[in-house]
């Protein structure tokens, strides 16, 4: 039974009535119960949760786990944001938090995040202790898992003071002065009233589509694609709006839609960010990215003489360096950000304000500002393929991966980066990286052109190279 329960990344995720089951929650929350208490006292863990289908009934049945193993939690009784969680631990200084979740998953996953006590994703290090006790409690050590208890619970609405904060970090009047108009896309989402009640609140027109709750999320993954957000941008047209911002399941993660109807891809969105922060903030400590995202982020940091940290894939290690405060913005390509100052913690609520923020703030479209970008520091076209392997092909990759190449389709390499799967940096500058999924036969390759017209040729030769 424990062999199921692996936390990666992001934590634990499973599809419900499979792996997910009820008597797996209670050994993987024992298991987190017990790290907890080889932490400082007092030991009180925040429970949450996004909208998945019983996601009430499995808080509820941790939250009494948690109390007869002697850890007091408190119940979030509402769905809530991730870096809301995040937020909450943090001022209510708890000992972490529980959160269900499967973030952009399909509706028939969910899972278990936890935050240690600084509210950022718990390490490596963590996690291996918590499957450590996992692994005992299942085989009966330590008493095995304790009856569950069957008390009342403390209960906290983490939103109004995670909405204060928002409104903190963001100018919210230089959005309203501006004029300009937004529709919002939570995909049924636990960001829902969320967005929407600051700018109201703030004076700004706000039109939603996808804000009820609905399991199953219209059928699919609550993910703030592109081709996901045709209703979003036919509200944008229908009302004139000047930007289209999501999020997904837990809210977690961004999605923004240019005026015009374009998405802008996660990877400019963060360069942007970070470029309009320097501007505007004057903040100029350091700047993150995972080694998978654009280098368009490298060239700023050159250009505004900043700090580069590149880190490995895994919001927790840019995370760190929030806490650190050596850093002004972190993000990574799979469309998570935060900023100095605010959680250690993926947050595409503060995404979408911030970029509404820089729209009215410049009056300027994204599309408008990215070429700007570009002919400050040159261009930059990264692509995200994904390539199913048989386990034979995958384990025959794996092999090769462990071997420097000196060229790519001919292209001779300059530099090797190993910082998280392999990463090949070529003459031009342009790249491409490999990183192998753990959870199925799959290779991801990450590549990126200087310019639109090698796009399609850097493509070819990065899937040769896995195929061959």
């Amino acid at each position: 039974m424990s062999t199921q329960i692996k936390f990666g990344t992001s934590g634990w995720r499973a599809i419900v009535a499979d792996e997910f089951t009820v008597a797996n929650i209670r050994l993987a929350v024992a298991g987190i119960a017990e790290y907890v208490k080889t932490q400082a006292t007092p030991h009180r863990v925040l429970v949450g949760r996004d909208p998945r289908f019983l996601g009430e009934t499995f808080v509820n049945e941790a939250a009494r786990v948690l109390a007869a193993a002697g850890v007091t939690p408190i119940v979030i009784p509402d769905a809530a944001p991730t870096p809301a969680i995040a937020y909450a631990v943090r001022r209510m200084k708890t000992s972490g938090a529980i959160n269900f979740t499967a973030s952009h998953n399909p509706p028939e996953y969910n899972g278990i995040k936890f935050s240690t006590h600084d509210g950022a994703p718990a390490l490596p290090d963590v996690t291996r202790q918590i499957e450590a006790a996992i692994e005992r409690l299942s085989k009966g050590g330590g008493g095995g898992i304790p009856s569950p208890s069957a008390e009342k619970f403390e209960t906290a609405d983490v939103k109004p003071d995670f909405l204060k904060r928002l409104a903190e970090l963001v100018d919210l009047k230089a959005i309203a002065k501006s004029g300009i108009k937004v529709v919002y896309d939570p995909f049924w989402g636990a960001g829902r009233g969320y967005s929407t009640d600051l700018l109201r609140e703030a004076g700004v027109r706000v039109e939603t589509v996808h804000d009820t709750r609905d399991v199953l999320f219209g059928g699919h993954a609550p993910e703030p694609d592109d081709h996901l957000l045709t209703d979003a941008r036919r509200k944008m047209k229908e009302i004139g709006a000047q930007i289209g911002i999501a999020t997904d399941g837990d809210a977690d993660r961004f999605g923004i839609v240019d005026g015009d109807g374009t998405f802008i891809q996660p990877n400019y969105i963060i360069a942007l960010l970070f470029d309009y922060l320097v501007e505007t903030r004057g903040w100029k400590n350091g700047v993150a990215k995972s080694v998978a995202t654009t280098n368009l982020i490298n060239a700023l940091a050159e250009h505004h003489r900043v700090q580069l940290y590149e880190t490995p894939v895994g919001f927790k290690y840019i995370g760190e360096l929030i806490i650190a405060d050596k850093i002004a913005i972190g993000g990574e390509e799979s469309a998570g950000l935060t900023i100095r100052g605010h959680v250690p913690e993926k947050d595409g609520v503060i995404a979408g304000l911030l970029v509404a923020e820089m729209v009215a703030t410049r009056g300027k479209s994204l599309g408008v500002q990215l070429q700007e970008l570009f002919g400050k520091v040159g261009s930059y076209y990264p692509v995200r393929e994904n390539f199913r392997l048989t386990e034979e092909r995958k384990a025959a990759f794996t092999e090769k991966l462990k071997v420097d190449p000196r060229e790519l389709s001919g292209r001779k390499v300059s530099g090797v980066v190993r910082t998280d799967g392999l990463k090949l940096i070529l003459e031009d500058g342009s790249w491409v990286c490999y990183r192998l999924s753990g959870t199925e036969p799959v290779v991801r390759a990450y590549t990126e052109a200087r310019s639109e017209r090698d796009m399609e040729s850097l493509s070819a030769a990065a899937k040769e190279f896995v195929l061959s």
